[in-house]
């Protein structure tokens, strides 16, 4: 029914447009409107189209939140009150309402499926019906409106200005909703574990014991060993990729011609469009053997899973965020500034040490500050490359890991959500989104200070 409903809806908005352009057509000639008949004609489109979709958007969940209630009324009060309960039952009339239940289905079941199918039928049609009517309905507020004297490029505007703000307002709600829900579990973690072994604990073990005689689950929660590992692989992917990917971009907008540009700067990007998990792969079979090589060569010893084959591997990954976004910056500078230093007799080199790069040194922080971000979040790469053992170490021949991969490693599989364990994974994500949000304000400032300097 929502493909019906979607269907209708295309066919009234677009016959609204016409409706509506060829209303202020006809009355009068459009040298005559306040706007031209376009605009009358998307003012008409407009208040068919919001309302209606406004409608799908409240009226499905509601309608599936009756066909649920409706599923579930021929079962017992007291196992709907269970929430584990109602979620298996509601789960069983779903499968046998699609043909999916395995066994013999209860005559109790069989009712509930009926009656969850008949309800999700009459609430779909209502909604189709219900939209309908608003879609004719909007179209005849329109059609009143239409005249000679009548704003519809001004009234057209202020919807879509509303649209706008509406679509802005959902995305600082849903950051908000991201931060408060992570907040809220983070709280609850903190009330079972002290905030000080959190935060200087030196040893990470999140697994907790269920017997008193259980070994190798001792619930240690010091994040320093994950903040060490995940600083250390920053800092050698950064020490990879912020040189190439700088000296790659000052190349491609200086010095290369556009026929070498033209081939060599896509070529550079593909990099960002391989999977991490084949970096991942790389990292594990070729970068980690090398180095461990190299390492017993000179008789160092070199662990098979280590933070340098990780870094290396997530530097290359990384290099076309620091070049695409510098190559783009440094293409912004005025070529004013350019034709002034050599006026002065300065040379190309000087000019873009001393000229260029100054200049754009607002976008090229905000490009590394976005590559560092990105190397913060990585996980696949560092599971596979760096290990999972939380070693308190900066040495980096060592295997290390991060806070993302701890993150996912705890939340793999069935979690029960009242346990510091499961918790922690989320005191982890408020840490890593203090730790960005932190990183957002150092650029924030550095570019406020140096665009003063050079706008």
């Amino acid at each position: 029914m929502t493909g019906i409903y979607f269907l209708l809806l295309a066919v009234l908005t677009a016959s609204a447009f016409f409706i509506g352009r060829s209303r202020a057509t006809s009355v009068g000639n459009p040298s005559d409107l306040h706007s031209l008949p376009a605009y009358h004609g998307l003012f008409a489109a407009s208040c068919v189209l919001f309302p209606m979709l406004a409608l799908i958007a409240v009226g499905a969940p509601l309608a599936a939140q009756w066909a649920e209630t409706a599923g579930l009324s021929g079962f017992d009060a007291n196992l709907i009150a269970d929430p584990l309960k109602r979620a298996t039952a509601l789960r069983d009339v779903q499968n046998l309402m699609r043909g999916q239940y395995a066994g013999a289905p209860t005559p109790e079941l069989v009712a509930s499926a009926q009656a969850m199918a008949s309800a999700l039928t009459l609430g779909a049609w209502g909604l189709v019906v219900l939209g309908l009517a608003t879609g004719l309905g909007g179209l005849y507020f329109a059609l009143q409106r239409i005249g000679l004297d009548f704003r519809a490029r001004n009234s057209f505007e202020r919807i879509t200005a509303m649209i706008l703000l509406a679509c802005s307002g959902v995305a600082v709600l849903t950051t908000i909703g991201i931060v408060f829900s992570v907040m809220f579990e983070t709280m609850r973690f903190f009330s079972k574990v002290p905030v000080t072994d959190f935060l200087f604990g030196l040893h990470w073990s999140p697994q907790t014991a269920i017997r008193a005689d259980q070994v190798g689950s001792s619930g240690a929660f010091g994040i320093v060993p994950l903040l060490a590992g995940t600083f250390l692989i920053t800092i050698i992917a950064m020490l990879v990729a912020g040189p190439i990917g700088l000296l790659a971009a000052i190349y491609m907008a200086e010095y290369a011609s556009e026929r070498v540009r033209a081939w060599v700067k896509p070529v550079l990007e593909i990099l960002a469009g391989i999977p991490t998990v084949v970096l991942g792969f790389f990292a594990a079979l070729t970068m980690a053997p090398l180095i461990r090589g190299w390492g017993e060569a000179v008789g160092l010893s070199v662990a098979s899973e280590s933070a340098l084959a990780a870094g290396i591997v997530m530097g290359m990954m990384i290099i076309p965020f620091v070049s695409s976004l510098s190559d783009d910056v440094i293409n912004a500078v005025p070529q004013s500034l350019r034709d002034g230093s050599y006026a002065m007799g300065a040379t190309q080199s000087e000019t873009i040490k001393r000229v260029v790069l100054p200049a754009a040194l607002p976008g090229i922080v905000s490009a590394f500050m976005l590559a560092i971000s990105r190397a913060v979040g990585e996980t696949m790469i560092v599971v596979m490359a760096a290990g999972l053992a939380a070693n308190l170490t900066f040495n980096p021949l060592d295997a290390v890991t991060t806070i993302t991969v701890q993150i996912k490693t705890i939340l793999v599989g069935d979690q029960e959500f009242d346990s510091a364990k499961t918790l922690s994974a989320f005191a982890l994500g408020f840490v890593l989104f203090f730790f960005t949000l932190v990183l957002n304000f150092i650029a924030l400032r550095i570019v406020q200070r140096y665009r003063e300097q050079y706008d």
